[in-house]
């Protein structure tokens, strides 16, 4: 993946081939945001003609780009990149296009050794967290899954180099940038599980790579059980979705264990994570159609995302412990899948009237659930590819949030905006139970035809929860893009890792979980 660096002084890199200047839009033309006199030795324009950058068609919207190609061989092409207006450059949106703005640089550059972006300084976003966003973004934008070609790929940019528009912010810009840089590191490990194929990335598969990815970790340990163990340990879920399939089941669980907690009054806060790991979804017996089944091998994103969040906080020292539960199996089927009309126990004692084993997903988040509670953390999240209804419902880009408690779901909501990972709070009505009623069991795995597909999965999950604060993410939509444009790539995206890195980087939210009220 590519590097990034923010190197002190002025030297150019070596084999420089693209200077990235930002430029702001305003009603009489774009204009630029830092001083042409800021890359020496590079002919950077003094002042834009807005009736050029009108034939040009650019107006210095967010991640619009305008290549000024050199005509001296060995001499850079200066890369002109909108970031919008600059009154609209601050908070969490500001940090967003500032991110849209790196990568759409990243891209124009083209390929080569190095290309140096020049971040501007303003009012509404410290320096630090413009070149994590940037640094984060460009390494992103370049992310290919090379795993299964035959051929090497065309080259790309080698480097990416920040620069300050002020010297004073050039140690925290290397922070910045090394933390945005690790970030991305991560979210390319869960878009690498995502993508590879599913035959690739079996169960058992699936725990081995885990485990390599933290052997040597010292503040990580990782446990995982095989089909003797899940069936010792009760998980009904799993073992009915596990049913069709020849690959036997897994159940990875990851802690992570700061040198360096957070302690608030006396207490240590404990955050336990849920993510659904379907290496493929065929429906089971409720198969699904041929295309339908195209992209299954993705339904493992939560599990993926859930992980690599837990890298993520290894690497950079994150103060709040974790503990992470992520079910494995394949959905497939056969003469030993569950079958429409079957019951399952699952480890909490109660039963689910399977219905439709498409619906598999909250099968097997049920048993994690419950782990999750029994190693007593003070709030579960949760992560899922889990309805099409999510879909419909918010699209391809936004996620559904659902949650037992109010302040998790804003905290878990505000973590979302600072990532630049968008969701959407939809309600838990009491009044909705009546979707899951079965004639038979405790429940059953689907809802009334046609309504609230996503509420009522997320009502089932929040019956194995009990009064432990707990919010469901609902990632159909986001952890899958379908294009090429600003830091994402089509396939699997990653979606919620960044997400619960902010969350876990937290102390607002570490002094929340350790000090809010208990039952």
């Amino acid at each position: 993946m590519l590097e990034v660096t923010a190197p002190s002084g002025n030297d150019l890199p070596e084999g420089l081939v693209a200077v990235g200047i930002p430029c702001f839009a305003g009603e009489a033309g774009p204009t630029l945001a830092v001083g042409s006199d800021l890359v020496p030795g590079v002919d950077i324009p003094a002042a834009l003609d807005a009736e050029w950058c009108s034939r040009q068609g650019f107006g210095a919207k967010p991640g619009q780009t305008v290549v000024l190609r050199s005509l001296e061989v060995g001499t850079p092409d200066v890369v002109l990149v909108g970031v919008g207006s600059s009154v609209g450059l601050a908070g969490n949106r500001g940090v967003e296009l500032l991110r849209r703005a790196s990568a759409s640089f990243v891209r124009a550059a083209g390929q080569g050794a190095a290309a140096l972006l020049v971040l501007p300084s303003v009012t509404g976003i410290g320096a630090g967290d413009a070149a994590a966003a940037a640094a984060e973004a460009g390494a992103l934008a370049t992310y290919r899954f090379d795993e299964c070609r035959s051929v090497d790929p065309s080259p790309s940019l080698a480097a990416l180099v920040l620069r300050p528009a002020s010297g004073d912010d050039s140690e925290v810009v290397a922070e910045g940038v090394q933390r945005g840089a690790r970030v991305a590191e991560s979210v390319a490990f869960a878009r690498d599980l995502v993508n590879r194929p599913p035959s690739n990335l079996t169960p058992e598969v699936f725990a081995a790579t885990v485990a390599d990815r933290f052997a040597g970790v010292a503040e990580v340990t990782v446990e995982v059980w095989d089909e003797e163990r899940i069936t010792a340990e009760r998980l009904g879920g799993l073992l009915g979705v596990a049913a069709g399939s020849q690959q036997p089941p897994r159940l990875v669980r990851v802690e992570y264990r700061p040198a360096n907690p957070y302690v608030f009054d006396g207490r240590t806060p404990r955050l336990a994570l849920v993510g659904k790991g379907i290496t493929f979804d065929s429906g089971g017996l409720s198969l699904k159609p041929a295309g339908g089944m195209e992209t299954m091998k993705t339904d493992m994103g939560g599990a993926a995302a859930v992980l690599a969040a837990i890298d993520a906080a290894a690497s950079l020292g994150l103060r709040i412990p974790i503990v992470g539960w992520t079910p494995m199996t394949e959905n497939m089927p056969s003469g030993t899948a569950t079958k429409p009309g079957d019951v399952l126990t699952t480890r909490a004692g109660k039963t689910i009237e399977v219905l439709n084993t498409d619906a598999e997903g909250r099968l097997i988040l049920a048993d994690g659930l419950t782990l999750a509670v029994e190693s007593e953390p003070d709030a579960i999240i949760d992560l899922a590819t889990l309805t099409g209804a999510a879909i419909v419902a918010l699209g391809k880009d936004i996620a559904g949030l659902l949650a037992n408690d109010d302040e998790l779901r804003v905290l878990v909501g505000e973590a979302g905006d600072e990532a630049g990972e968008p969701s959407w709070p939809l309600p838990l009505p009491e009044d909705y139970k009546d979707h899951i009623e079965s004639e038979i069991a405790d429940m059953k795995n689907i809802g009334k035809a046609g309504q609230a597909g996503t509420i009522s999965a997320a009502l089932l999950l929040a019956e194995f929860v009990g009064s432990v604060p707990w919010a469901h993410l609902d990632i159909a939509g986001p952890s899958r893009t379908d294009d090429n444009r600003w830091y994402r790539s089509k396939g699997g995206s990653g979606f919620g890792t960044r997400t619960l890195v902010a969350l876990a980087g937290s102390e607002e939210f570490g002094r929340w979980l350790a000090t809010r009220p208990t039952a």
